[in-house]
């Protein structure tokens, strides 16, 4: 205790030539850094600087404002005024325990500055919850929107196809039914031709076989008035057998080709029918399908209407979040780290403030120990 007196009147001593360098050399800089004549009435007015009580102050409210220009933070330059008003009242009396108010706005600053990191921190993972989800659903609409327009893409080229081969499938059936009433027409007039010349060559064959008849018989008869040269009778039958001839050849060759052709037309007749039907039944399933294209595109277009409606409200919340959480001039890091800053050095004030209350306490209490073995020495 001895000890510890001694040395608290050395800094009393110290104090007081510190009172009178003050005094004559910082009129000017005093008013900047602590606000007028705050710092001289605490050194005048509380018996010349009486304890380390009022350096931990201004300690205090130096850090301070030292803290809001490194931070260029004005709540900090704020505080540090209010602390500077309430030491320049306690020193003039009129508020009492400025020390203890100086703390709390301290206190209450931390307090502050918590909350505001703890909301921010909330805010950081509300964002960061935020923008993943929505970029997570706008990365699956633009895959949805994707997947739909190739299915639309492929649908559409594959029905504009089907249209092309109708449309070539329709003109190979007009063709071949064009080509099909030409064969009739030409097998209608070959058969006309065939059957006036059957006719004819019918008519004429009967004819010479007739004639044949009735010159066989003239010749062979008997009590004719005259008679008949040899060879000339068997050269009128000699010649009416070759006609007879020319003429049962000719009505084969005829038949033949009648039959030939009928033949040949009945076939082509058949195929013509068999690959009608084909590119008929072709032509119906094409265009069924191409139907049913043309309607799921249809369908398939409405879809992705509706996925884009909906990319389209991913893609503006997204941007209000951005806008949020991303377009800030300083960013949630930058903010954590001035934020920390701020409560480290006002709770290092703080510790000064408290350490010094805590010296004062033990002072206090050591001197009322001194006064109590005085008064049992001098009773004595």
């Amino acid at each position: 205790f001895e000890a510890e007196t001694k040395s608290r009147g050395e800094e009393l001593k110290a104090l007081a030539g510190a009172k009178k360098a003050i005094a004559e050399a910082t009129g000017g800089a005093a008013d900047i850094s602590y606000g007028g004549a705050a710092f001289l009435q605490v050194i005048s007015g509380r018996a010349s600087l009486a304890s380390g009580m009022d350096l931990a102050n201004f300690e205090a409210v130096r850090m301070v404002r030292d803290l809001a220009q490194k931070q260029n933070a004005p709540e900090l330059a704020q505080l540090a005024q209010r602390m500077a008003s309430m030491i320049r009242l306690g020193a003039s009396g009129t508020s009492q325990d400025p020390f203890g108010k100086v703390k709390g706005l301290i206190s209450e600053m931390i307090s502050k500055l918590e909350a505001d990191a703890a909301a921010d921190q909330s805010k950081k993972a509300y964002c960061d919850k935020e923008l993943v989800e929505s970029s997570d659903k706008k990365l699956q609409k633009t895959t949805e929107i994707d997947k739909l327009s190739t299915k639309i893409d492929q649908m559409s080229a594959k029905s504009a196809q089907l249209k092309e081969e109708v449309a070539e499938l329709q003109g190979a059936l007009a063709k071949l039914a064009q080509a099909q009433a030409e064969m009739d027409s030409l097998r209608q007039k070959e058969h006309e031709i065939f059957v006036k010349s059957k006719a004819e060559m019918e008519q004429g064959l009967e004819g010479v076989k007739l004639a044949l008849k009735i010159l066989s018989e003239y010749y062979a008869s008997e009590g004719k008035d005259h008679k008949a040269a040899s060879g000339g009778s068997e050269g009128i039958m000699g010649l009416l057998e070759v006609v007879e001839s020319d003429f049962s050849k000719s009505l084969a060759e005829i038949m033949t080709t009648e039959d030939t052709s009928a033949a040949e037309y009945d076939k082509e007749t058949k195929e013509n029918a068999i690959e009608k039907t084909m590119k008929t039944k072709d032509v119906e399933h094409k265009t069924k399908e191409s139907a049913y294209l043309d309607k799921t595109t249809a369908e398939l277009t409405a879809d992705r209407s509706g996925v884009q409606a909906e990319l389209d409200a991913v893609l503006e919340y997204l941007k209000k979040i951005e806008e949020q959480c991303i377009a800030k001039a300083e960013t949630y890091a930058a903010r954590k780290e001035r934020r920390e800053a701020e409560i480290a050095g006002l709770k290092e004030a703080l510790e000064i403030l408290e350490s010094e209350t805590a010296l004062l306490q033990r002072h206090s209490s050591a001197r009322r120990q001194h006064g109590a073995l005085r008064g049992v020495t001098l009773g004595a």
